[in-house]
Formats: C-alpha cells, sequence, structure tokens
C-alpha cells in the first residue's frame, strides 16, 4: 500500500466523520448523510476502488464507536463504494462513478439496511422506509462528487495531486 494514498485516506475519514456528523438529515429511522456519498466518489476517482472501500468503512464504524451513525452505514457506504470503483474502473467516467455510487447506495444498499433491518430489528416493510433517504442521500452526495470533480480536472487539480 502507497503510504501517501494511505495518508490522504485518513485526511478523508476525519473529513467524513466531522462533516457526516454535521451534514445529518434524519428521516425515519436513517440518517441521510450526502457528503459520504461525495467522499466515496472523490475517493474512487482519486485513490481508487480500494481505498474507497477502505474509506466508507472507516467511516461508517468511527460514527458507530462515536455514536453519530446507524449500523445501516455500512451497507449504504460499502456497496456504494464498491459499485462506484467497479463502474469507474470499467470506464474511467465520472459520471459513471457517481451512477455507480447511487446504485451501490440507492438501491442495492437500501435492499441490504432493509434485510439488516428485518433480521435484527423485526421490522416488515422497512424498504420504504431506506429507500427514499438513500437514493436522495446518495444522488444529492454523487452529484455534488460530479460537479467537484469536473472542476477539479478543469483546473488541473487531480493530476497535480495524482498519488
Amino acid at each position: 500500500m502507497n503510504t501517501k494514498k494511505l495518508v490522504t485516506t485518513a485526511l478523508i475519514i476525519a473529513m467524513g466523520v466531522v462533516s457526516n456528523s454535521i451534514f445529518v438529515i434524519p428521516i425515519g429511522i436513517a440518517k441521510v448523510a450526502p457528503v459520504q456519498h461525495l467522499l466515496n466518489v472523490l475517493t474512487v476517482v482519486w485513490l481508487g476502488p480500494g481505498y474507497a472501500v477502505l474509506q466508507a468503512f472507516s467511516v461508517s464504524l468511527l460514527r458507530n464507536l462515536l455514536g453519530t451513525g446507524t449500523v445501516f452505514a455500512f451497507p449504504g457506504s460499502m456497496i456504494g463504494a464498491i459499485c462506484a470503483g467497479l463502474f469507474h474502473a470499467r470506464t474511467q467516467k465520472i459520471g459513471y462513478a457517481a451512477l455507480g455510487e447511487w446504485i451501490g447506495t440507492g438501491i442495492l444498499g437500501s435492499l441490504a439496511s432493509t434485510l439488516l433491518a428485518q433480521f435484527f430489528m423485526g421490522m416488515e416493510a422497512a424498504l420504504m422506509l431506506f429507500l427514499p433517504s438513500f437514493a436522495i442521500s446518495s444522488a444529492i452526495g454523487a452529484g455534488m462528487a460530479y460537479f467537484i470533480i469536473l472542476e477539479m480536472e478543469k483546473r488541473n487539480v487531480l493530476d497535480r495531486n495524482r498519488i
């Protein structure tokens, strides 16, 4: 593993823990945190899919340990990071990384969270609690990431800081 990438990932994790605690919108039993999705897409494009999954897991774990997150942060953020990474690795396009984040979190992550809720909490019909909040959160965060990364590319920020 590259030391610079690990340090950059650690900084992104710190930003994720702090910002996800500040910019949170509670909807039902889920907490909508669009910054996590922004960071997932940014990490995929900048550092690669492995670092994005590491970042997503670490932010989810720290938020849970600090009491600012829920167990539903794990499937949402990690599946989103995996899908964003797969889409970006296949196409090398930012838009597809953002789309992968939305599909991974908004659809697959909400389905995984539904299974968790049914298994651990005995909640029936939990999909309607998770799908709207996960889809909205990931769409906002991935959309923000798309435009931020486009601007960073326009100014050669990513090329100058390619790790």
